[in-house]
């Protein structure tokens, strides 16, 4: 009889210890993500870091704004653990209570940040994990560019594509213009002016920087404001075609991490996060061209280096819009676009 009941004994704690491994094994997180490039997260990111923390990822993808509204829409019963979204529309999150400070002693590689991904809204509320420069890229065998005005010279003028108010690059764009201008104020007031008084001569207001390769292709244009990492198929093209440093320097965009306030899983999404931020994974991600490296000590090849925003040099020169002005101002600069420069 006792050897029955302790054999029971033993059955019952091996079922138990079963059942708690299998709901050890069962941790989600849940991710909240932009849907470029998911096959290669995947496999750089989501599938070792599973395999690591013996959890199981649930992702989700969409743009920024329906992101975020779903966090609104479930700020009492978070749904989502942590995402990644822009600087602005961190510190809009921020604003509307959606996220809350990161304990950054719980994230190992946190100080091989570079200083301007460490706390890019200055609020403890987010963490930058890539940057991209915006500059222009161009054909020296017809131009020179050496300030951002230089694009809107009446010679020049008719041969360049201007990125749309309300893609990525308008605004980041229209901010270098108004430095070199010297006009350099939250309304960019004096860049969309003088945007609007060369509309007539500007080829397009491109709002897909896809477009470019062709028109630059058909010798439509000769030059244009992009985003570092479109950069790639213009070096393929058989021409003469050149990434300007002008002298105001470049600008461009950070997206960052983020922790959802209240999360069940807050200490799974902060090791999540120091996986991503970690030298190897980024540098990962970097040799397939995915990201531009935050972490300062991921070491990437010279190859892929010339198509990535890449170095502590680049990352300290980066002229980046304030999310608040970004935020505050957005309005008006639609608003001002469409007087001036829409057509």
């Amino acid at each position: 009889m006792n050897k029955v009941m302790l054999a029971s004994g033993v059955a019952l704690m091996l079922s138990m210890g079963t059942a708690h491994t299998a709901f050890a094994q069962e941790k989600t997180l849940t991710i909240s993500v932009y849907a470029l490039a998911q096959d290669e997260y995947k496999k750089i990111v989501y599938t070792p870091f599973e395999e690591k923390c013996g959890c199981k990822l649930v992702v989700e993808t969409g743009n920024s704004v329906e992101r975020i509204a779903k966090m609104d829409a479930n700020k009492a019963n978070p749904v989502v653990d942590m995402a990644v979204v822009s600087m602005a529309d961190a510190l809009s999150a921020a604003r509307a209570g959606l996220i809350d400070k990161i304990d950054t002693s719980k994230i190992a590689s946190f100080n091989q940040l570079y200083d301007i991904a460490k706390d890019p809204n200055g609020d403890g509320m987010s963490i930058g994990y890539t940057f991209y420069t915006t500059s222009i890229a161009y054909r020296t065998d017809k131009m020179k560019i050496e300030s951002w005005a230089d694009l809107l010279k009446p010679e020049y003028a008719a041969h360049i594509a201007w990125p749309n108010v309300t893609t990525n690059q308008g605004p980041p764009s229209l901010y270098m213009l108004g430095q070199a201008l010297g006009k350099d104020t939250p309304d960019l007031a004096a860049p969309i002016e003088a945007v609007g008084e060369a509309k007539d001569d500007i080829v397009t207001f491109y709002e897909k920087s896809s477009q470019l390769v062709q028109l630059m292709q058909q010798e439509e244009i000769w030059a244009a404001p992009i985003g570092r990492f479109t950069w790639a198929p213009f070096t393929k093209l058989d021409m003469q075609i050149a990434w300007a440093t002008p002298k105001e320097g470049q600008t461009g965009g950070m997206n960052v991490m983020i922790v959802t306030k209240n999360s069940k899983n807050r200490d799974l999404a902060l090791q999540f996060m120091d996986f991503w931020l970690s030298a190897e994974t980024q540098a990962k991600l970097a040799e397939a061209l995915i990201d531009s490296p935050a972490n300062k000590e991921a070491k990437v090849s010279e190859a892929a280096a010339k198509n990535l925003t890449y170095g502590e040099e680049t990352a300290k020169s980066l002229k980046l819009i304030p999310s608040a002005v970004a935020l505050d101002n957005r309005a008006g600069w639609l608003k001002s676009w469409n007087e001036k420069a829409g057509q």
